[in-house]
């Protein structure tokens, strides 16, 4: 599979929100879409669907061939023994981490969230009433590190739900199964309900793992409900799927207690197109990651020696930068300064809360050359100052 196989000019003529956001001029480095190619198995499973004009209603996905195709998937990726019925097929995390928090708590309800972090992760507690609880993550010598002692104060302020995010969106954090045992153990004594929000777990990049915070044991397991997605994984966004993995009949019958069409439906591309990924397109992830390991080392030595004043710590999963920007004293933040003066796009870091202003996150889900213009605007945007 090669991942350098397209121009500038054909992503532009994509639909998608990426490459239209901004004017032509502007390199596309924000959203999290990848510029790649989609898998042949899925590109082939999407083309047969369309020439045999299979658009009709989907067959009920629960507990059908999707919860069975997903459970087979975790066991091999995770190690993780998944129940194929405490599994339900939904529309996207996000709508996911919507529907847990609603049935799993009540207005006024604390929700602990770890900053910085995915702005609808930030944004959740307030459009549903709860009241968000921050336990802010540190900077340690590994990258972002979580502030136990902070979080169990959190713990005891009336929080009800901890909504995590593992891999961690923007950081980059892939926790390891001591710091998930330590948030497990916590949950557990403060009867804390866990919502999980995996949906970056397969993209993992070497010399790390992802675990899920359910495997750890059966306690944590109860009250845990995991979020897992293969859009995010295979580049496939746009077909709106995703897991929801309950711990327990309770947890899924809470979720349930929304009733089936204010969740909203499913289609049937999103549906096959993810049990075709995670049976038959494998192979394409495993070059994914290595390409995708080829471009942080990339990143790494372009900030190092051509990017002075921006801190970086390489992530250890997801396709993200987290670039540290405080030390360049812009006369403007930092995400501003970039579309203003370089004619790139990235992520403001100032919207994913307390901890974010002054970076910016980049996305490097993208040929090598193209990354290479992208980091070079950057360094000749800095030099002009």
């Amino acid at each position: 599979m090669s991942f350098d196989d397209f121009t500038i000019e054909d992503l532009r003529r994509k639909h998608g929100e990426k490459w239209t956001q901004y004017p032509a001029d502007v390199l596309a480095a924000w959203v999290a879409d990848m510029d790649f190619p989609v898998a042949e198995p899925i590109a082939r499973y999407l083309a047969e669907m369309v020439g045999r004009n299979d658009l009709g209603y989907p067959i009920n996905p629960t507990p059908g061939a999707l919860p069975t195709v997903f459970a087979k998937w975790a066991l091999e990726r995770f190690g993780w023994q998944v129940d194929p019925h405490q599994v339900l097929v939904i529309t996207d995390v996000v709508q996911g981490f919507y529907v847990a928090i609603h049935t799993c708590s009540q207005p006024g309800d604390g929700v602990i969230v770890q900053s910085p972090v995915y702005p609808p992760i930030l944004n959740s507690t307030a459009e549903l009433g709860r009241r968000r609880i921050v336990n802010q993550l540190v900077q340690g010598p590994r990258g972002y590190e979580i502030d136990f002692d902070d979080l169990r104060s959190k713990a005891d302020a009336g929080a009800r739900i901890l909504l995590l995010c593992n891999p961690q969106n923007p950081t980059g954090r892939a926790f390891t199964r001591a710091e998930l045992e330590r948030i497990a153990g916590l949950a557990i004594e403060r009867d804390l309900i866990v919502i999980s929000d995996e949906v970056h777990a397969d993209l993992v990049l070497p010399g790390h793992r992802h675990i899920p915070i359910a495997t750890l044991g059966p306690e944590i397991a109860s009250r845990t409900i995991t979020l897992m997605s293969a859009t995010k994984t295979f580049n496939i966004a746009g077909l709106r799927c995703a897991v929801a993995i309950f711990g327990s009949p309770a947890l899924k019958q809470r979720f349930g207690s929304l009733a089936s069409h204010i969740r909203g439906g499913l289609g049937s591309f999103g549906l096959g197109a993810s049990a075709v990924a995670w049976s038959s397109a494998r192979p394409w992830l495993d070059d994914l990651i290595a390409y995708l390991a080829g471009n942080r080392a990339r990143i790494a030595a372009f900030v190092k020696e051509h990017l002075p004043g921006i801190a970086h710590v390489p992530p250890e999963a997801t396709y993200l930068a987290w670039l540290d920007c405080r030390a360049l004293e812009l006369p403007k933040d930092p995400y501003t300064f970039f579309l203003e003066n370089a004619r790139v796009a990235l992520s403001d870091g100032s919207r994913t809360g307390p901890g974010g202003a002054g970076f910016v996150r980049l996305n490097f889900a993208t040929s090598r050359p193209i990354l290479d213009q992208i980091l070079e605007r950057l360094a000749k945007s800095l030099a002009r100052r």
